[in-house]
C-alpha cells in the first residue's frame, strides 16, 4: 500500500497559507477591537441612582458620582455597599460589551477548519 503525498492544501486539504492569512486578520481585528474598547464607557448605578459609576471597556473605573443624600455619617456601611454594587455592575456591563465585541471576531475560529473549534 503506497501513501501519496498530501495535496497542495496540506493534510486534510487545508490551505495553510489561507489559514495563516485568516489568523493574522483575526489578530488585527482583535487588536483594533481592544483599542476601541478603551474609548467606550458604560454607566452603572446603585441605590436608585444615588451612586453612579463610569467604567471603560478595558475595565478601568473612570468616575464615581455620589449624591449628597446618600451620605449618612451614621450609616457609612450602606454607602460602601452602594458604591461596591455600582462598581461591580459597571464592571459586569463593560465585560459584557467586550465579550460581545470580541465574540464576533473569535467566532471566526470555527471557520479555520481545526478540530475542536
Amino acid at each position: 500500500m503506497t501513501r501519496g503525498r498530501p495535496g497542495p492544501g496540506g493534510p486534510g486539504g487545508m490551505d495553510m497559507g489561507a489559514l495563516l492569512k485568516q489568523a493574522q486578520q483575526m489578530q488585527a481585528d482583535m487588536t483594533k477591537a481592544q483599542d476601541e474598547l478603551k474609548d467606550e464607557v458604560v454607566d452603572a448605578s446603585a441605590g436608585g441612582g444615588m451612586i453612579k459609576v463610569k467604567v471603560s471597556g478595558d475595565l478601568v473605573l473612570q468616575g464615581i458620582e455620589i449624591d449628597p443624600d446618600a451620605v449618612d455619617p451614621e450609616d457609612v456601611e450602606m454607602l460602601q455597599d452602594m458604591v461596591l454594587a455600582a462598581v461591580n455592575e459597571g464592571i459586569r456591563a463593560a465585560q459584557a460589551r467586550a465579550e460581545s465585541k470580541m465574540g464576533g471576531i473569535a467566532g471566526g475560529l470555527g471557520g479555520l477548519g481545526l478540530p475542536g473549534m
